[in-house]
Formats: structure tokens, sequence, C-alpha cells
């Protein structure tokens, strides 16, 4: 099937995701977990200026040059004081869940890495070329499309 064929048969409109860019510049984010998955999130919100900690019992080596706060140890709750945003990207389906019950407990933003229905904001598919920034998003049903469609975009841009 092709990307527009895929496209028509989803329904995309879902009133629960509400769009929006945010102004991290200089604010707290943890993200808990170390592998391929947090350090692409890692990457993007140093992009956008944020001061991420990460917490894991380990991590890639690329996390080390990458001028962020490492903490080698599992995730605390007393992790997420102070954080602006959370994001929970372990490979451990508890360990995630816990992050997302603890965060939403505290009111606290969280994007749960393995669970749409458990996250409380979704990480569109973004491209950015000059001033233009673009962010694609099937509301966590089908990231593979939200990436195919970022690509499709490059290529027009």
């Amino acid at each position: 099937m092709t990307t527009v064929g895929m496209a028509a048969d989803m329904n995309f409109h879902d009133s629960r995701w509400y769009p929006i860019f945010l102004d991290l510049k200089g604010r707290p984010v943890l993200v808990a977990g170390a592998g391929r998955v947090a350090l692409r999130k890692t990457k993007g919100l140093l992009e956008a200026g944020a001061r991420v900690t990460v917490v894991a019992p380990r991590w890639l080596e690329e996390f080390e040059g990458l001028g962020v706060r490492l903490v080698r140890r599992a995730f605390r709750v007393s992790d997420l004081a102070g954080a602006a945003l959370v994001f929970a990207a372990t490979n451990e389906r508890r360990t995630n869940q816990r992050i997302a019950v603890a965060a939403k407990e505290r009111g606290m933003l969280v994007n749960v890495a393995d669970s749409a229905a458990e996250c409380g904001f979704l990480v569109p598919a973004r491209l950015t070329r000059g001033g233009v920034q673009i962010a694609v998003s099937t509301g966590g049903r089908n990231p593979r499309l939200s990436a195919e469609l970022r690509r499709k975009l490059e290529g027009v841009l």
C-alpha cells in the first residue's frame, strides 16, 4: 500500500492530541533510559536547547560526548523533581509504566517510548529546513507512516 493509501485508510481526526511547539531552551528534562530510542530523543531535546539529565544503569557510548548530565543507576521517583518534561525510554516495560504513573501523579507530562496510550504528549516526526519546522504525527498509531511522510517532505523542501 502506498503512503497515500495508508493515510486514506487511517482516521486521523483524533481530538485527544493538541499539536504544540515547546520552548525548552534552558529547561530541565529527564530521560530515563540510554539506548537507541533514548539517544534519538535526547539529541532532539539538545537541539531544542533543553538541559537534559539521563538516568540509566548503563548507556551507549554516544551519550558520553553529548553534554548531558549522566546518572549511572536505575530510575528513582525522586529523579522527577524539577523536570519540565519526562521521557520514559528504558527497555523495561514495567519501569516505563512506573515512570509514567509517577509523573502523572505529580501532574507532569511524560512521553512513554513503548506505549502511546500512557503518554501525556507525543513526539512527532520532525523536519527543519531554514526557518520552517514541520511536525508529522499519527497520534502514536503509526510512527512508521509519520517517518515516511517526513522523508517525503524532505524531498519537497
